[in-house]
C-alpha cells in the first residue's frame, strides 16, 4: 500500500516517547505523530492522550525522501471543535474564518506587543537612571 500525503489511515500506537507517538500503519510501515499533532490543545504529557495499542485515525502530513512518515491525529478529525479565543480576540480575525488568526496576524500582534513592552521597559529604566549601579 502506498502512503500518500493527505490520506487518512487507521493505525495502532506502538510506542510513545517524550516527543511523539509511533503508529503502525497498514502495510507494516510506521509513522510518527509529533506531540504538537496529537491534539488541538496543549499536550504536556502524551500519556494523558494516548497509550500503546490504542487504535487511532491519522492523516499523513509528510513523507521524507528517506521514508520517514509524519502523521497527525488532530488534522485527521473532520470537524475539530473550535479553539477558545485567547487575548483580545476579534480585532485580528484574519483569513480562515471567524476567530481564526493566520500566522501573519499572530506575528503582527506579537511584534506590536513586544514593541510596547520594550518601550515600557525603557521608560522605567530611564526613570531609575538606566542600567548599572550609579550609586555613590
Amino acid at each position: 500500500m502506498s502512503i500518500e500525503v493527505g490520506s487518512k489511515l487507521a493505525g495502532k500506537v506502538t510506542g510513545i516517547t517524550h516527543f511523539g507517538a509511533f503508529v503502525l500503519l497498514p502495510g507494516g510501515v510506521t509513522g510518527l505523530v509529533h506531540i504538537s499533532e496529537i491534539s488541538n490543545e496543549y499536550v504536556k504529557d502524551i500519556h494523558d492522550h494516548l497509550k500503546v495499542n490504542d487504535e487511532v485515525t491519522v492523516k499523513v502530513i509528510n513523507v521524507d525522501k528517506d521514508g520517514k512518515i509524519g502523521l497527525s491525529i488532530r488534522q485527521a478529525v473532520d470537524n475539530p471543535p473550535p479553539r477558545p479565543a485567547r487575548g483580545g480576540g476579534g480585532r485580528h480575525g484574519g483569513h480562515g474564518g471567524p476567530g481564526r488568526q493566520t500566522f501573519e496576524d499572530k506575528l503582527v500582534r506579537f511584534m506590536k506587543d513586544s514593541d510596547e513592552r520594550l518601550q515600557a521597559l525603557r521608560r522605567s529604566e530611564s526613570k531609575r537612571g538606566g542600567r548599572g549601579g550609579r550609586r555613590h
